[in-house]
């Protein structure tokens, strides 16, 4: 299976976005090679910036380009974005409910050898909290490049998390995606489990080992964490029961944090996580690193044990 990351879908997408509206221009934080924006600026340089390493600055160019009637992506390392930006983010975009579009690449612990400063585990839940501020996760390479195109369409706060491992490319080039927007990839009757992200491609393992022992989970790609895809959620788990969320993550504020705010209101059943157990990234291989924070198919084989002994009936 043909293999990308997420972040490589920003090298067609961002040239395609340009041919759409000429208002459309790209800024980076000095980190055209990594992040696949060079191409955008070779192909259009006159709508190409680089700020330097400065990526609160950056954001206040993409806020006041934005007020100027541009449209703005601003694309930067996750841990530079969310982190060291969040206050212009939150006062410069989210606030005055801005038409920016906040890129963010090399999220999760699976940037691999860089280490905990590089690697943001706190992301989802720190723009989830802004008002106005939309977020998204995609899984593959064509979800990521359909996010960002269809992206266009929306002239708000938008916020789209993209990694750096490659992934198996998961969706066809015709499949469509929007905020609020959730797919189940496999249908079951046990057991709702929720992933985005990279974990995706776990929770798909992990319904394959427990199809084998009896029990048929349900697999959502949630890829919108903010709108959550409520309707479709309550749905499957009135159907199952129960149900686990899967995200590269900190417990504490991501996926897991929004489907349980809207199970615990709506519907109340076992639910479980895999995610990150509080704590900051260490360096090492990404695969490795899946091992040791215990992101992998076991740990949601695991996790559907626990519920479905307990399910809701």
């Amino acid at each position: 299976m043909e293999r990308r990351s997420t972040r490589e879908a920003l090298k067609d997408a961002l040239p395609e976005l340009a041919g759409l509206d000429e208002g459309v221009v790209v800024i980076d934080a000095d980190v055209a090679s990594s992040t696949y924006t060079k191409t955008f600026a070779e192909e259009f340089p006159d709508r190409y910036y680089s700020v330097g390493i400065a990526e609160q600055n950056m954001v206040e160019v993409a806020s006041g380009m934005a007020l100027a009637g541009m449209k703005p992506y601003a694309v930067a390392f996750s841990s530079f974005l969310a982190g060291r930006a969040y206050d212009q983010i939150r006062c410069c975009v989210a606030m005055p409910d801005l038409n920016v579009k906040l890129i963010a690449t090399h999220a999760g612990i699976t940037v691999g050898e860089d280490g905990g400063t590089h690697q943001m585990l706190e992301d989802l839940a720190l723009m989830r909290a802004l008002p106005n501020m939309t977020v998204m996760v995609p899984a593959d390479y064509w979800s990521a490049r359909d996010l960002i195109v269809s992206s266009f369409k929306y002239d708000k706060p938008l916020y789209i998390r993209l990694g750096r491992m490659d992934v198996p490319i998961f969706y066809s080039p015709k499949e469509e995606f929007k905020p609020g927007g959730g797919k189940i990839v496999r249908e079951g009757r046990d057991v709702t489990v929720i992933a985005c992200g990279i974990m995706l491609f776990e929770a798909l393992k992990a319904a394959e080992i427990l199809a084998r022992q009896g029990i048929e989970a349900e697999v959502i790609d949630c890829y919108s964490v903010k709108p959550l895809p409520e309707d479709l959620i309550q749905s499957s788990v009135r159907r199952t029961g129960c149900c686990v969320v899967a995200e590269e993550h900190n417990q504490v504020g991501g996926l897991y944090g929004a489907v349980a705010e809207s199970l615990g209101i709506n519907y109340p059943v076992p639910l479980r996580f895999v995610a990150i157990r509080d704590r900051f990234g260490e360096s090492g291989a990404p695969a490795e690193l899946q091992e040791y924070y215990s992101l992998t198919h076991r740990e949601i084989v695991g996790a559907v044990a626990q519920v479905w002994a307990t399910r809701r009936r």
